[in-house]
């Protein structure tokens, strides 16, 4: 698993690189901490696409909610642009017997075999924003992200095992619209989506947030990420729901 160690290590150079340009004082930062509860409301598999069997991770199989986190970096350059960096890793484990045969990967699980699961979706992301509107209560910017996407679906019923990974570019658009309803309070829609013939993807956030001094805001909020690919290789549709706590630290 060369690749994702690779990337991991680009990530940490860019995070080090800005964290130097903090260091020497050429401009403002802060630091984005997200936490909570995720749901995988949805897991439609077919791999590959026309020989694997289609089946449901969340309706065949059992999948508990699982604690995630996400950290973020922003560099801000000027008073319009920004450069952020993201680490979402995120998995599920799901287990439960098997209600129909399945091929999957080239492997076939039989009629009622104790299966685990493991779905992984760790996403790694460089964003660039513009702010259009800085006026009064509102500030609204638009960008592109450049997207990571490490993933991995497994199936396990002892002797017979399949894996599939997946590692790939994903370009996306993004947004950020902020409102402040009063000096404390405010309210926050953030997200970056794209749609194509061979699949799609959304993250999007809708929180609120809560000025606890000039430097630090608590935020706390719902966030869905749906999406997948519709290629020969992989077929998946994943749906994921985000109950969420987090904190914003300007420095």
């Amino acid at each position: 698993m060369k690749k994702p160690r690779t990337i991991f290590k680009l990530f940490v150079f860019f995070s080090v690189f800005l964290s130097a340009g903090w260091l020497a004082g050429q401009s403002r930062w802060s630091f984005d901490f997200e936490n909570g509860a995720a749901f995988n409301g949805m897991n439609d598999i077919g791999i590959p696409k026309s020989a694997g069997t289609r089946f449901s991770l969340t309706e065949r199989f059992d999948v508990k909610p699982v604690y995630y986190f996400r950290l973020r970096l922003t560099y801000r350059i000027g008073g319009r642009h920004a450069l952020s960096a993201l680490f979402a890793p995120l998995s599920f484990k799901a287990a439960g017997r098997s209600g129909m045969p399945i091929r999957f990967n080239g492997i076939d699980f039989p009629l009622g075999a104790d299966v685990n699961a493991l779905y992984r979706f760790n996403s790694y992301r460089l964003t660039y924003r513009y702010d259009l509107v800085d006026i009064g209560p509102w500030k609204v910017g638009i960008g592109f992200t450049a997207k990571i996407r490490d993933a991995a679906i497994r199936l396990d019923a002892g002797a017979i095992e399949s894996e599939k990974t997946n590692v790939g570019f994903v370009p996306l658009l993004h947004v950020r619209v902020e409102h402040q309803f009063s000096s404390r309070i405010g309210a926050l829609l953030e997200g970056d989506a794209l749609a194509a013939k061979q699949g799609r993807a959304e993250d999007v956030l809708l929180a609120l947030l809560y000025r606890l001094s000039p430097a630090m805001t608590l935020k706390a909020g719902y966030r869905v990420v749906e999406g997948g690919a519709n290629v020969e290789e992989v077929y998946n549709f994943a749906l994921i729901h985000y109950a969420l706590v987090g904190i914003l630290i300007d420095f």
